[in-house]
């Protein structure tokens, strides 16, 4: 199986490699549009600021080429953040996948949202075996609401999509990669979807 993480100098790369390889595979790093068309899986990372990531992605074209993938994708942390239509971290604008605007946190609660939070209301494959109420690992100041792609929930001054999907497209708010067992069990789910 190829799997490509997209290289566009978002941080975190070397732990989601790491937890790849725990699960038995190998991932690639590569910004090249062609080796990410033709992979079986394509992991969209993100630590980092939504204008300059998004200023990154227009720089290698990427922006034009995600949207259009046919195998499944997933978006982690930014990643996830940077599928939907906008955010207001630097009144971005984003790819557009996911139906939803992504917003600040209110300034009720301490941001970013940093450490393990529950997940609830799952839904989907992504979450076979996934008990819920089960502890993800998040860093955060910005958040998607919830919305009709939303397949699990987490709360924090509000509640909010931790995870999305519309059809061959997964976002993930938490980071699967530093979230323990759990974090590996997702993303072995996301391996195997077909």
């Amino acid at each position: 199986m190829k799997i490509v993480i997209i290289d566009y100098g978002a941080g975190n790369i070397q732990s989601i490699i790491f937890a790849i390889k725990r699960l038995g595979f190998e991932a690639i790093l590569s910004h090249d549009a062609e080796e990410i068309r033709n992979a079986d899986k394509v992991i969209f990372p993100g630590v980092g600021e939504a204008s300059s990531a998004m200023s990154k992605l227009r720089a290698t074209g990427l922006d034009k080429v995600i949207p259009t993938l046919k195998q499944p994708v997933l978006g982690i942390c930014l990643g996830m953040q940077l599928m939907c239509h906008s955010s207001e971290e630097g009144n971005t604008e984003g790819l557009g996948i996911f139906d939803l605007d992504v917003v600040k946190f209110s300034n009720k609660v301490k941001v970013p949202q940093i450490g393990w939070n529950q997940i609830s209301d799952l839904k989907n494959e992504l979450f076979k075996n996934i008990p819920e109420k089960s502890y993800i690992y998040l860093v955060h100041s910005f958040y998607a609401p919830i919305g009709s792609e939303t397949i699990a929930k987490s709360e924090y001054d509000v509640e909010y999509s931790a995870a999305l999907q519309k059809e061959n497209f997964y976002g993930v708010q938490f980071h699967p990669e530093k979230s323990s067992d759990v974090g590996s069990e997702i993303l072995n789910n996301f391996l195997n979807i077909a």
